[in-house]
């Protein structure tokens, strides 16, 4: 559909005593169709004031009324209809130039053909300066990526200053946005901020399309397959999701989250730069009221918000999501259980079935919980100590050895070593087995500190325990085998006195040795 010369202003614009090439020019109209209004208005003894009162739209059918039947031979279109329409899942121009001509009465109407209708409805589209949405269709796909722009955390007495970097996700149809802070880019990170995003949109995509980063794609060749890494795929097996990374070097590719992050840094972080934030979860907070007001707050050129549209368009349209979120996880391989049935992760045990003793098994670390399986199948499942605990056990009772299963160790059996060694030593070891809940639990504790006897002589371990009573309630490995191996025991041999009965059980030393004789 050509668009129609603007046949009033152009005689209005004569009457004011404009010539045609001045008109043309200001105007940045075609010097013909100025030129052809002149002498189509002079054949018919037109001018300005037989259209000052006219509309533009009756002045050009006054002066072209061939041209005006032949536009108006067609049936319009309801093209705020066609344009809403086009937005649904499976829709197309064809069909709905389909529909459109299964509607018309051809004895009465004419209706356009299908060429004549698509750029019908293209003039129609940029007329009211409407983005289309063809090629973002509602619930297909999500686009993702870190921000460019970052945020910062100071601590309130030191000074110092943490990056805070912004994950990002957009869909594309609804523009509904996503935006998360975080104190790291990693790989667990990049994961876990994926199952947070999905529980906020309540729904997932058949697509996921985020940018090329080494924390999900492996490589991506400009020709043949691209290979992700496993955690990454396993996260899209979950959601059922195709993960697509967009083009290299082409951002428009994923154009609506390119976008939205510029958007975001204006929204959010330009927002909130004049805010210092002491903690994470302040930051994290402010960011979370920050995109809520992004979401709610009305387009300018486009009716509703992101969040009206998303709530009645396109949420009913995402798919439901998986009863469980996808866990990030990491696996650590041949981690030998050891003689009290526990095998260590991170300075604390866990008990495995004792048939496993001395052979190897795998781990699958979650943000809770700790997994062990030995033959690919699962035989153990214990929740996961905080960073924070040390040394300490979690034990399954059924895990534990019977009696006579136990044949190449047991509490009696290393009880009666620790008294072969001598007295201070069998306080060592029973104080060892004190402290334990179950008593499997101190076998490796007690052999580890009764084989130090091999290594240096029973004579020196003997010493060496009675050393540590004097500063340790309850002495370790570690403790016996620092005044080892810097010889203390054999500097403190000739000035240690008889040991006391009683309840305070311990080595005196004489008054020489702390006296400072022995520096003379």
């Amino acid at each position: 559909m050509a668009k129609k010369i603007r046949v009033r202003l152009i005689l209005e614009l004569r009457a004011l005593g404009q010539s045609r090439s001045a008109i043309a020019r200001t105007r940045n109209m075609s010097k013909t169709s100025v030129c052809e209004v002149f002498d189509l208005a002079d054949a018919a003894g037109i001018d300005y004031k037989d259209v000052a009162d006219k509309s533009e739209e009756e002045a050009y059918r006054l002066l072209f009324p061939d041209r005006n039947l032949a536009a108006s031979i067609y049936t319009e279109p309801d093209w705020e209809y066609v344009h809403r329409e086009l937005s649904k899942v499976g829709v197309t121009l064809r069909l709905l130039h389909e529909e459109y001509v299964a509607g018309i009465d051809v004895t009465k109407d004419t209706p356009m053909g299908y060429g004549r209708f698509c750029r019908a409805y293209r003039d129609f589209t940029l007329a009211k300066q409407f983005t289309c949405h063809i090629d973002h269709r509602p619930a297909e796909r999500i686009e993702c990526d870190w921000s460019g722009p970052t945020m910062r955390i100071v601590k309130e007495y030191t000074g110092e200053v943490t990056t805070v970097y912004l994950f990002v996700a957009t869909l594309p149809y609804s523009q509904y946005s996503y935006v998360e802070p975080t104190l790291d880019m990693k790989q667990d990170t990049w994961l876990k901020c994926h199952v947070r995003m999905y529980r906020f949109y309540q729904g997932s995509t058949p697509k996921l399309v985020p940018d090329n980063l080494k924390t999900g794609v492996i490589r991506h060749p400009k020709e043949g397959d691209i290979i992700l890494n496993e955690a990454y795929e396993r996260l899209g097996e979950h959601y059922l999701c195709a993960i697509m990374p967009a083009p290299v070097g082409k951002p428009r590719a994923k154009a609506s989250v390119e976008g939205t992050v510029g958007k975001v840094a204006t929204a959010i972080i330009a927002r909130l730069r004049n805010y210092e934030f002491y903690s994470f979860d302040t930051l994290r907070a402010a960011v979370g009221r920050a995109l809520d007001d992004f979401n709610t707050e009305p387009f300018q050129k486009r009716p509703d918000s992101r969040k009206v549209i998303f709530e009645s368009q396109e949420r009913p349209l995402l798919r439901p999501l998986p009863a469980l979120d996808f866990e990030v996880c990491d696996w650590i391989y041949r981690r030998k259980v050891n003689l009290d049935s526990h095998l260590i992760y991170q300075k604390n045990r866990y008990s495995c079935p004792s048939t496993l003793i001395g052979r190897e098994v795998d781990l699958r670390i979650t943000d809770t919980t700790l997994e062990i399986y030995h033959d690919s199948a699962r035989i153990s499942t214990h929740r996961l100590f905080p960073p924070y605990v040390k040394n300490a056990y979690s034990t399954h009772e059924g895990d534990m050895p019977d009696g006579s299963r136990y044949v190449e160790w047991d509490a009696e059996r290393i009880l009666d070593w620790a008294k072969k060694t001598g007295e201070s030593t069998a306080v060592v070891i029973g104080r060892i087995f004190a402290g334990v809940k179950v008593k499997e639990q101190a076998y490796n504790p007690s052999l580890s500190v009764l084989r130090l006897g091999k290594k240096y002589s029973p004579e020196r371990l003997e010493r060496a325990c009675a050393m540590a009573l004097l500063k340790v309630s309850s002495p370790r490995w570690r403790h016996l085998s620092q005044i080892l191996e810097s010889n203390q025991d054999k500097a403190a041999e000739d000035t240690r006195v008889a040991w006391p009965t009683g309840k305070d059980e311990g080595y005196v030393w004489g008054a020489d040795y702390y006296g400072g004789e022995r520096d003379a």
